[in-house]
């Protein structure tokens, strides 16, 4: 267990207790952990292999959309989490991208280039050694290397929350070995772009600025100086970044009219101790969504990492962030955030430990978390420190802000290596470089709190293995690790493989039990507990019956579309366990295919007799080449539809599988009505007189009341409603090509009486009458891109996710 003690600094007054030392407040960890929080890590696979080494500090990151970052020595793997409902394999399905890095070395702008390139040249062949000897050997001045191999990698990685991107997706900021940072979005899922480069801005902004912070400071001496020369080195040399919550701020229109506008903030650490603090608009396209640039001087000598500080008590939020020192000191310092709605800050710095006590902080924490006794919000801050965990409990009080802070000890042998955290729950995960992973699980005391930790050996899961990151899913399902060879037999390994592997962190049932009280309700936002799920039904071949139960009774009590998609999602997945594997690889070019092609067809090519003969051929082919092989007996008994050529046999199977896909059927068409309604209630509130929207009203709204079975009140008072607005009037589409109308049978395509087809936008229902067009991610469905004469509520609809699966739409 771990002590604590407590404060309460005034906000205004700033005041702070008198340190004590770590002697004081280190008490060692408990050794056995309690027995209700006994965790089983299982081996998820597959392992990925890296194809570099990996690079940085914390070289793991997991965002809130289910891609995981790995900071290597030549790019950024990202690996993105897929709950495939298309796929019957067991695995976990990834989606592998990379960022690449930068062919030429970064350039930090200290000056004009003819004066900065006769700098260096003074600078290395100075007679003093104090200044020869430090220009050639620091990698900042002398990024491209010469003699000395190149600085290429990645040092470090953040993700943004979730909603910044033009998808709607997190954007991914990295940081360079080489000091150039820059933002990346994946807009097209194959390939990731460069938006901007905050370098490169940041050290024109200083150059324009004269290299001062204010314009009260005095001048500083020339660049000729190896001491200002070093200075403005320093000052735009980024060590970490880290991204803040999304904010609200009000823009001012032309006709003074104001309108809520979303906005992200980006935090950049610097090697002087300075924070610039970049704030950006959304959705984030490039340079020009830039609003403002601001520098916080944080006072801290030899900053080593940052984290946001964000704070809610009483529905007023509190910001800041929280610096920590390679020396030991943490301290969290004001941000002033203007135009920003329902954000207050710190008067003045909170220093949570100013202990000069040499233990580099390594990486900082912060979770939201609410307190059971004090029944109020409060803060739980953690930070590495070598072998330790510091951690400081802060809640706001009548008498102001409450500091309780303390170490846990006795988790590791070796120095932490990396530090994640669930913020669902508050659980923290350490890990070193011998392969052992800690679980620290917060619990709460009338003062504060204590510690429940136990080990998880990663030997006993992948075998011997050296660890040098973790990251931990959004929902907590996953334990993502970079792993290498460990030592065998006292030996170590000759060469290294650098790998990502995963474990589970959560049961069956309480992912499927995390689903149904979610309070998110969105299924994207979930995908590592809908993998959990998915796994066990793809194993066991059929839906647990207390899940089944569980889902009707949600359904039937609330009626909510989420458990609807839901319940699609797991007849789907039974629906492809029940499928039989494919005899041979799919993506396998066949020789008798084209044998039979060119038998068939010397000429002219085959009829389509031809080729139904000569499918049927092969078949038959196929089946006595898998019986001569001799199939493995246990994966024949174990398929899902009988291999015996008995019809009888299989006529239940096909049943089964009849009878699911009509349950499938009969969700989609549910969530199709219900999506149905939601665009004709946009059309009516946005519609003050007979007019065309160009979404097909008229066909939507016969397409609904076509099913005498369906009985929806709502529904036909809104198509009433609408066609008393229409006044008689149908505004049927037309076909592009030969300008027949297009009639509104099918809620999937548009046919026309010459036979055009065209498929129809899952999120308006117009035909796409174009070549290009965007699908959802598990391809479910197709949409088209807005134009520039949609209205307003018409692109607002098109941004929507995908009303089958939740996913986002490319």
């Amino acid at each position: 267990m771990a002590a604590a003690r407590g404060g309460s600094p005034s906000l205004s007054a700033g005041e702070e207790e008198p340190p004590l030392g770590l002697d004081s407040l280190v008490e060692e960890a408990a050794a056995a952990p309690s027995a209700g929080f006994r965790l089983t890590a299982v081996r998820r696979e597959p392992a990925v292999r890296l194809q570099h080494g990996v690079s940085g500090l914390e070289p793991l990151a997991w965002s809130e959309d289910h891609r995981v970052s790995v900071s290597t020595a030549r790019s950024i793997a990202v690996l993105e989490q897929l709950s495939d409902v298309h796929s019957g394999g067991q695995e976990m399905v990834i989606h592998r991208t990379a960022v690449p890095a930068p062919s030429a070395a970064c350039l930090l702008k200290v000056g004009p280039k003819k004066e900065v390139a006769e700098c260096k040249e003074k600078f290395a062949s100075s007679v003093d050694p104090t200044v020869s000897q430090t220009f050639m050997l620091d990698r900042v001045f002398n990024p491209e290397g010469k003699s000395l191999p190149p600085m290429r990698g990645f040092k470090y990685s953040s993700w943004s929350p979730l909603g910044c991107d033009a998808n709607g997706r997190c954007l991914l900021a990295a940081l360079t070995m080489d000091n150039r940072l820059t933002i990346h979005a994946n807009l097209n899922r194959l390939q990731w772009v460069q938006l901007v480069d905050l370098t490169d801005i940041y050290g024109e902004r200083l150059y324009e600025a004269s290299y001062k912070l204010s314009k009260a400071d005095t001048p500083r001496g020339e660049l000729g100086d190896f001491s200002e020369f070093q200075r403005r080195h320093s000052m735009q040399t980024p060590v970490r970044m880290e991204w803040s919550g999304i904010c609200t701020t009000q823009q001012v229109k032309h006709n003074n009219e104001c309108r809520d506008v979303g906005s992200v903030l980006l935090a950049v650490l610097f090697e002087n101790g300075n924070i610039a603090v970049w704030q950006f608009q959304l959705p984030f396209l490039g340079k020009e969504s830039i609003t403002s640039c601001n520098t916080i001087e944080s006072g801290i000598n030899s900053p080593s990492v940052l984290s946001w500080w964000e704070y809610e008590h009483n529905n007023r939020k509190m910001s800041g962030l929280i610096v920590g020192s390679a020396f030991g000191p943490v301290k969290i310092l004001p941000v002033n955030l203007k135009a920003v709605k329902g954000y207050f800050t710190l008067r003045q710095p909170v220093v949570l430990w100013q202990e000069m006590d040499q233990l580099p902080v390594h990486s900082i924490k912060c979770i939201p978390l609410y307190h059971p006794y004090q029944k109020c919000s409060c803060s739980l801050v953690v930070a590495a420190r070598g072998a330790y965990v510091f951690w400081c409990l802060l809640l706001i009080s009548k008498a102001g802000l409450n500091v309780h802070n303390s170490h846990v000890t006795g988790l590791h042998s070796l120095p932490i290596v990396s530090m994640t955290a669930d913020k669902q729950n508050g659980t923290v995960y350490t890990c070193s470089s011998d392969g052992k992973v800690r679980q620290l699980i917060p619990i709460f005391t009338d003062v504060a709190l204590k510690f429940e930790h136990q080990l998880i050996k990663l030997s006993e899961v992948f075998g011997s293995v050296r660890t040098h990151g973790i990251a931990v899913s959004p929902c907590g399902a996953y334990l993502a690790v970079i792993t290498t060879e460990g030592m065998t037999n006292g030996l170590h390994p000759v060469n290294k493989n650098y790998q990502v592997q995963f474990v589970t962190l959560k049961t069956f049932e309480e992912a499927a039990a995390q689903l149904l009280e979610s309070s998110v309700q969105n299924l994207f936002r979930q995908v590592d507990l809908t993998d959990l799920v998915r796994w066990k039904i793809l194993k066991d071949k059929h839906i647990p019956q207390f899940l089944q139960e569980a889902l009707d009774k949600k359904i039937e009590s609330c009626g909510s579309t989420y458990f609807w998609r839901f319940k699609l999602f797991l007849l789907r997945i039974l629906y492809q366990s029940m499928q039989k594997a494919p005899s041979e690889v799919m993506w396998r070019p066949s020789h008798e295919d084209a044998k039979i092609l060119i038998s068939d067809s010397p000429g002219m090519g085959s009829t389509e007799d031809d080729q139904e003969e000569g499918t049927s051929k092969q078949g038959s082919k196929q089946s006595l080449c898998n019986t001569g092989k001799g199939m493995d007996i246990d994966d024949t008994a174990d398929d899902s539809i009988p291999q015996s050529s008995d019809i009888g046999g299989r006529e239940p199977m096909e049943e089964k599988l009849l009878e699911i896909q009509a349950q499938i059927e009969a969700v989609e068409m549910h969530l199709t009505r219900e999506h149905m309604k939601r665009v004709l209630g946009e059309v009516y509130l946005h519609t003050w007189i007979t007019e065309n929207t160009s979404i097909p009203t008229r066909g939507v709204c016969d397409f609904l009341m076509s099913d005498d079975g369906y009985d929806d009140r709502t529904a036909r008072v809104l198509i009433g409603h609408i066609l008393k607005k229409m006044n008689k009037q149908t505004f049927p589409e037309h076909c592009s090509l030969c300008k027949e109308i297009l009639p509104f049978t099918d809620r999937k395509q548009a046919v026309c009486s010459n036979g055009h087809i065209w498929l129809r936008c899952f999120l308006t229902y117009q035909s796409c009458q174009s070549l290009v067009y965007r699908r959802c991610l598990l391809h479910d469905s197709i949409a088209r891109h807005p134009s520039p004469e949609d209205p307003e509520w018409i692109k607002r609809l098109l941004q929507g996710p995908c009303t089958f699966c939740d996913s986002p739409v490319f």
